[in-house]
């Protein structure tokens, strides 16, 4: 049997995208759409809360192109409080506004061909990468991705140290684009339709198609990569919120 890679878990993370329905929500009265940004902007103090307690992580997006309009990003101890806090949004009227356009669950990961020799949940910095604290950076880059399982080429059916020696490889190419761009990993074998989700954070947009680019001519990329949508979005903070809902 070939050997599986050792894999460590922190929390569990949503990507929720809603598509606005602009027509509804211009026919609606100024006290209504007052009352459903009021009710929003409540709803995110709670989330805010949450986080400053180091209990979850979420942020805000707009999303560039017609995939959507808007992404939640949320990170949670449990599935169980993801599926709360989806349902929370959506009982919200600015959610009677919006329309689910497609959603990602995963959960966060870490993984090492190599032996861990001591525990990953007693190392302080392991637990900051598998707790953190979304990053607030201006752009968000979002994909879902998995490795090829053809009959001819398949990742799984790779020996360990290929494995390994192929992702050191993808790992050098993207070093040079540490300081630019944050990333957080998860992981969705059995939970959705991809095995993980990349999600990009930093403030140069162009980062992003420079850094992807880059580890394309990666074996493990060119050979083995399967690629779902790529969503490209703008943070929506507090202060913006007034401003993208106006009419």
């Amino acid at each position: 049997m070939n050997q599986a890679m050792k894999t460590i878990e922190g929390w569990y993370c949503l990507h929720d995208f809603r598509m606005m329905d602009w027509t509804k929500w211009k026919a609606a009265s100024g006290q209504q759409r007052e009352h459903a940004l009021f009710e929003f902007k409540n709803l995110l103090k709670k989330w805010e809360r949450i986080e400053e307690n180091k209990q979850g992580s979420h942020s805000v997006y707009t999303v560039v192109g017609q995939k959507a309009d808007i992404m939640f990003m949320i990170l949670r101890p449990s599935m169980k409080d993801l599926n709360e806090v989806e349902t929370e949004f959506s009982k919200t009227s600015l959610a009677d506004y919006m329309k689910p356009a497609c959603s990602y669950v995963s959960v966060i990961e870490k993984s090492s061909y190599s032996p861990m020799n001591t525990n990953p949940y007693e190392d302080p910095a392991m637990l900051s990468k598998l707790y953190p604290t979304i990053p607030k950076n201006e752009y968000v880059c979002f994909y879902p991705m998995s490795k090829l399982r053809g009959e001819n080429t398949n990742w799984f059916m790779l020996p360990a140290e290929e494995r390994k020696r192929l992702m050191f490889e993808h790992i050098d190419t993207g070093r040079p684009y540490t300081e630019k761009v944050k990333r957080i990993v998860t992981g969705s074998v059995g939970f959705d339709d991809y095995e993980w989700g990349v999600t990009l954070f930093c403030d140069d947009a162009l980062q992003f198609k420079k850094l992807i680019y880059a580890t394309r001519f990666d074996e493990v990329s060119a050979v083995y990569g399967i690629f779902g949508s790529f969503y490209i979005g703008n943070v929506l903070k507090q202060d913006r919120i007034n401003q993208y809902f106006h009419l």
